[in-house]
């Protein structure tokens, strides 16, 4: 569980986000969150299309109403407000389904379409709160070991790839790879540092 000190965004990234001309606020906030967002959408019952709105829809959301977000326990945190975001967006995308099936002549009365309308009617009613929880670490671990992979030597990772994430001896990695075990070690180590750091930053400047 992350502390609320770190999920909850400091007050210099919130003024960041609100200018559209920083770009590099932007990439980041994209790159940690569109996979969640993603996510939170299919497990929801939409499709992969429809959970491509869902972040693009998102994101235009944010971007227009960042301005008004602020920090502090009164307005509670970016990261629940984001969550509430993504949730208006699922639903609008379950509406303009039952519109649009209304619209071909489409029977709408279907007792496991019904159910899904009436379930995301509310979108206080659209419990995604567990995959957002259970997703929140993993896209921001994962959002940096991708912009960690890209800036070390491929060598490198791919020995922390294979030792660290895939489980592999440093042996077996030495020896498929032929290098030096030692050279192995470091480069889990090396790795493993930048990792965290980039965990840290992401988690400072996005959560």
């Amino acid at each position: 569980m992350v502390s609320d000190d770190l999920i909850r965004t400091r007050h210099s990234l919130v003024q960041r986000l609100k200018n559209w001309d920083d770009q590099g606020s932007w990439e980041d906030f994209f790159k940690t969150y569109w996979k969640l967002i993603y996510a939170v959408a299919t497990k929801a019952g939409l499709t992969d299309a429809e959970a491509q709105d869902v972040v693009q829809e998102t994101l235009i959301t944010v971007s227009k109403r960042i301005k008004d977000f602020e920090v502090g326990s009164e307005h509670g945190s970016f990261k629940s407000w984001l969550l509430q975001t993504t949730r208006w967006r699922i639903v609008d995308q379950f509406r303009k389904r039952t519109q649009a099936q209304a619209h071909l002549g489409a029977k709408t009365d279907e007792a496991s379409r019904t159910a899904t309308v009436e379930r995301v009617a509310d979108p206080a009613s659209l419990d995604v709160e567990e995959v957002w929880e259970a997703g929140w670490n993993r896209n921001l671990s994962e959002a940096a070991l991708e912009n960690v992979r890209s800036r070390v030597d491929p060598e490198y990772y791919q020995m922390f790839d294979l030792h660290l994430l895939k489980g592999w001896p440093a042996a077996k990695v030495a020896e498929r790879l032929g290098v030096k075990m030692g050279k192995v070690y470091f480069a889990k180590y090396k790795i493993s540092r930048l990792l965290k750091k980039e965990v840290k930053r992401l988690k400072a400047k996005i959560v």
